[in-house]
Parts: structure tokens; C-alpha cells; sequence
């Protein structure tokens, strides 16, 4: 008796059973979602930049102030080490430079300041605990030729050592690819141009904010 009764529950459940396990195999089995691991920044780095600069070139004589603008492209070149969290790296770049500015000296005549070639050398501090991104800030040495005309007189050029600072953040991708957005600002302090400008001695300044975009690719 006991046993039918067992028998007869176990054909009861069965069949009440059957429909769920119809209705649980119509849902898709999904796989685990990937999770891209995050990126290892150390290593050498080269890579592509170009943006936009635009500041301030004062002049004694004539007095003047201008505001040179333009744009600025060119590679850049690196190495990064990478501490748990942090990195340490060096970053050197060069660029060709289109910064300019002009504006009347008197009697008809235009005096203009150009940038024409930007460097610069840099220490970089980054976090990179924020997965594929790293935000960073760096400074060091910058140098770069500033270019003077007074078209009633003549023209000089010197190269000029000064300083840089800013920020930028950077995003990793792929295996071995990196984006980044950064602003520098630089000072390349002055130079006397003499009577090429004006009278002598006569200085002019250069100060400019840079802001570019690159690509970075690490060995």
C-alpha cells in the first residue's frame, strides 16, 4: 500500500514538474561577462600629438601686446614605470609650431611674434587605480624658437630655454594603444632683439597655453 502510494507521488510530481523544466530550457545559458583586464603602463611609449596654443608676447619698444595663436603638431616619445597604483615617467616631445601673433607698431608698420618649433621634457605622476585611466600631471624644461619682425626694420629669431607645467588624462585600449588629452602652460621667458625690432635693447616675452590631444603606442 505504502509503495503505491510513494509510486503514485513520484508520477504526480513528474508531471507537474515537466512544464517548469520545458520553460527553464527556452532561457539562454549566458556566458560570464568579460571583464578587459586593466592596462600595464610600463614600458617605452611613442607616439602622435597635435592641438591648439594661444598667449601673450609682450614688447618694450614699440609697446606692445600681443596675442599669438595657432596650431602645433608632432611626436612624442616616453617611458613609464609603473608601482602598484602610481607611475613615474619621462615624456619628451617635439612639435612644429604655428603660434603667431600680430598687431600696427606706428607709422603703418606690423610687428608680429611666432613660435615657429616647440620641445619640451617632462617628469609625469600618474594614478592608475582607475581601471584603463590615468590621470596625470607633469612639468619641466621647454624650449623652443620665438621669431620677431617689425616690418619697417627687420626680423630676429632665438631659441629660448624656459619652463612647462599642466595635467592630462589618458586612456588605455587594445593591448598596447593609449589616448590622451593634456594642457601645458609654457614660459620661454624673453630676449632682446636689439634694433632688429626696435631700439636697443628691446625685449620680447613668449607665454602660451598649449592644449593637444595624442595617440601613445607602448612596446
Amino acid at each position: 500500500m505504502h509503495s503505491r502510494l510513494i509510486l503514485a507521488g513520484v508520477a504526480v510530481a513528474t508531471v507537474l514538474a515537466a512544464p517548469v523544466a520545458a520553460r527553464a530550457a527556452d532561457f539562454p545559458v549566458k556566458a560570464p561577462a568579460y571583464l578587459e583586464p586593466a592596462a600595464t603602463w610600463s614600458g617605452f611609449y611613442i607616439g602622435l600629438n597635435g592641438g591648439y596654443g594661444f598667449g601673450k608676447s609682450n614688447w618694450d619698444d614699440p609697446a606692445l601686446s600681443l596675442s599669438p595663436k595657432g596650431a602645433v603638431y608632432g611626436g612624442t616619445v616616453g617611458y613609464n614605470l609603473q608601482t602598484g597604483a602610481w607611475l613615474w615617467g619621462a615624456e619628451g616631445d617635439y612639435d612644429i609650431s604655428n603660434i603667431k601673433g600680430s598687431a600696427d607698431c606706428s607709422d603703418g608698420f606690423t610687428c608680429e611674434t611666432k613660435n615657429t618649433w616647440l620641445a619640451t621634457a617632462r617628469a609625469r605622476l600618474g594614478y592608475a587605480g582607475w581601471d584603463n585611466w590615468l590621470p596625470y600631471i607633469t612639468g619641466g624644461a621647454a624650449l623652443g624658437n620665438i621669431r620677431v619682425t617689425n616690418s619697417g626694420l627687420d626680423s630676429a629669431s632665438r631659441s629660448k630655454l624656459g619652463w612647462t607645467v599642466g595635467a592630462g588624462l589618458e586612456y588605455a585600449f587594445w593591448s598596447s594603444w593609449s589616448v590622451k588629452a593634456e594642457y601645458l602652460y609654457v614660459d620661454l621667458g624673453n630676449f632682446d632683439c636689439g634694433i632688429a625690432c626696435g631700439t636697443a635693447p628691446d625685449n620680447v616675452s613668449f607665454k602660451a597655453n598649449v592644449v593637444r590631444a595624442g595617440v601613445n603606442y607602448r612596446f
